[in-house]
C-alpha cells in the first residue's frame, strides 16, 4: 500500500490537469453573467423596436385596414402567453439557446432540434432584412439614388455591427442603449406630432376586414413582438436569471404593447392605409410616408434617423441572439461543435458570431424581401409553439404562473401559423423535415 501511495501521490497533479481538460469537453465554459433587469428589458426591447415598428405595421394595414388595431391587440394577448411561458422556462433553465434547449429538457430532442432550427432559418433571414433596410433607409437620409449601393451598404454594416457584437456582451449593451433611446425618441416625437393629425372619427370608421385579413395582419404583428425572446436566449449572461428574467420579459412587453397601439391608432387615425396605397405597397418606410403630412416640420426626417439606428439595433440584437443558438446546437453536438468555441475572456462565443455573419451575408445577397416577414412569421410562430409545449410540462413547484397560459399560447401559435400564404406555410414544413434528416445524419456516428 505504501509503494501503491507513493506511486500515486506525485501524480496527482497530472491526473488533475487530465480530469480538468476532461471537464472543459464534458462541461463546456459558460458565459459570464453582466446583465441586470434594466439592460437585459433594454436588449429586449432593441429586438423589438426596431423592423416591427417602422415596416410590419404598414404590412399588416395593407392586409387588414382598420383592422389592423385589432391585430396589433390580438398580438400582443398571444405575445404575453408566450412572454410570461419564456420567462418561467428561462427562470427554471437558464443557459444560451432559448426553446432549443427547453425542447430538450422538457420535450424530447427532436422538437428541441426543430425549435433551433426555426429560430435560425427565420432570425438570419429577419436580420438580412434589417440590413438591406438600413441601407434603404441610410441611402435615403444621405440623397444617394443609386440602389445599386443597397447590397453593399448592408454588407458593410452587417461587418460593423459583427465586430462590436465580438467585443462582448457589455459593449454591445452599451451600443444597444444608445441606439434604443434614439429610436424611442424619434417614435415618441412621430405620436406626439401625429395625435393633433387624427381624424376623431376613427370612432365610427366602418371596419369592414374580413376575420381572414385580420388573422393574416395578428400573425405577422406577432413577429413584430418576439424579440423578448432574446433575453431567454441570453439568460446565461443574466445576473439573478430567476429573478431578472421574468421582470425584464414582463417590462418589455409592456413598454412595447403600448407604444405599438399608439403607433396604430395614429397611423390609422390619419389616414394612414389610404396614405399608403398612394405609394408603392411594398414600401419599406411606410411610417416615414405618413409623417410627410404631418403639419410639424422635420418629423419624418426624425423618424428616417429613428429607423436607420432602429435598423442597426435589430441587427445587433439578432446576431447575439443567432450566435447564442448556433453555440447551444455546436455543445450538442447537432452543429459542429467548433461554433461552442468561446473566446479566452468567456464573454462571447467568437466562431459563432463571424459563422451568423457570414450567413447573413449570403441571404443579403440572394435573399427575397418580399416574403422574408412571413417566412420568420411561420418560422417562430411554430418556434413558440414548442416553447408553450414545454412549459406544459414543468412541474408545479418550477411554474411561475398558471398553466392554462401555456394553453393558450400553444393553440393561438399553431392556429396563427397556417394563416400566412400557404407558399410560406409549406416552404416552411418542407424545411423542418430537411432539418430533421440533417439531424439524422449528423447523429448517426454518435448512436454507432
Amino acid at each position: 500500500m505504501r509503494g501503491f501511495r507513493s506511486h500515486i501521490i506525485p501524480m496527482l497533479p497530472y491526473l488533475n490537469s487530465v480530469i480538468t481538460a476532461n471537464n472543459f469537453y464534458m462541461s463546456p465554459p459558460l458565459l459570464k453573467r453582466e446583465l441586470g433587469v434594466f439592460g437585459a428589458t433594454l436588449m429586449g426591447l432593441g429586438s423589438i423596436v426596431g423592423t416591427g415598428v417602422f415596416v410590419s405595421i404598414g404590412i399588416a394595414a395593407q392586409i387588414a385596414g382598420p383592422g389592423v388595431i385589432v391585430a396589433v391587440a390580438i398580438a400582443a394577448l398571444v405575445a404575453v402567453c408566450n412572454g410570461l411561458n419564456s420567462a418561467q422556462l428561462a427562470a427554471n433553465h437558464p443557459v444560451s439557446g432559448g426553446t432549443y434547449e427547453y425542447g430538450y429538457k422538457y420535450l424530447n430532442p427532436w422538437l428541441g432540434f426543430t425549435a433551433g432550427w426555426m429560430f435560425l432559418l427565420a432570425k438570419t433571414a429577419s436580420a438580412a432584412t434589417a440590413a438591406l433596410g438600413f441601407a434603404g433607409y441610410f441611402l435615403n437620409a444621405v440623397g444617394v439614388a443609386d440602389r445599386t449601393y443597397i447590397i453593399l451598404t448592408a454588407l458593410v454594416a452587417t461587418a460593423t455591427v459583427t465586430l462590436v457584437v465580438l467585443t462582448g456582451i457589455r459593449r454591445s449593451n452599451i451600443a444597444n442603449t444608445a441606439i434604443v433611446s434614439v429610436t424611442l425618441l424619434s417614435l415618441a416625437v412621430f405620436i406626439v406630432a401625429g395625435l393633433p393629425e387624427i381624424s376623431w372619427t376613427l370612432a365610427t370608421v366602418q371596419n369592414d376586414s374580413s376575420i381572414a385579413s385580420i388573422l393574416h395582419a395578428t400573425a405577422l404583428m406577432f413577429v413584430a413582438y418576439t424579440g423578448y425572446g432574446r433575453i431567454a436566449t441570453m439568460s446565461e449572461e443574466v445576473r439573478e436569471p430567476q429573478e431578472t428574467i421574468p421582470k425584464a420579459i414582463i417590462f418589455t412587453l409592456v413598454v412595447t404593447m403600448l407604444l405599438y397601439m399608439v403607433v396604430a391608432i395614429v397611423f390609422v387615425g390619419v389616414g394612414g392605409v389610404d396614405k399608403l396605397s398612394l405609394e408603392t405597397a411594398t414600401t419599406a418606410a411606410p411610417l416615414e410616408v405618413i409623417a410627410r403630412s404631418f403639419r410639424i416640420p422635420g418629423v419624418s426626417q426624425l423618424l428616417a434617423i429613428g429607423a436607420i439606428t432602429a435598423m442597426l439595433g435589430v441587427l445587433l440584437n439578432l446576431i447575439l441572439g443567432l450566435s447564442r443558438v448556433w453555440l447551444a446546437m455546436g455543445r450538442r453536438l447537432d452543429m459542429p461543435r467548433v461554433l461552442a468555441r468561446l473566446n479566452p475572456a468567456g464573454t462571447t462565443p467568437y466562431v459563432a458570431v463571424v459563422f451568423v455573419e457570414i450567413t447573413i451575408a449570403l441571404l443579403i445577397l440572394i435573399g427575397d424581401i418580399k416574403t422574408t416577414w412571413s417566412f420568420s412569421a411561420f418560422s417562430v410562430l411554430i418556434y413558440y409553439a414548442i416553447t408553450n409545449g414545454a412549459a406544459l410540462q414543468l412541474t408545479s413547484a418550477e411554474r411561475l404562473y398558471p398553466q392554462w397560459l401555456a394553453w393558450v399560447g400553444l393553440g393561438s401559435c399553431l392556429f396563427l401559423a397556417f394563416w400566412v400564404e400557404r407558399q410560406i406555410w409549406l416552404t416552411g414544413l418542407a424545411l423542418i423535415i430537411a432539418g430533421l434528416i440533417w439531424r439524422a445524419i449528423v447523429r448517426l456516428p454518435v448512436r454507432k
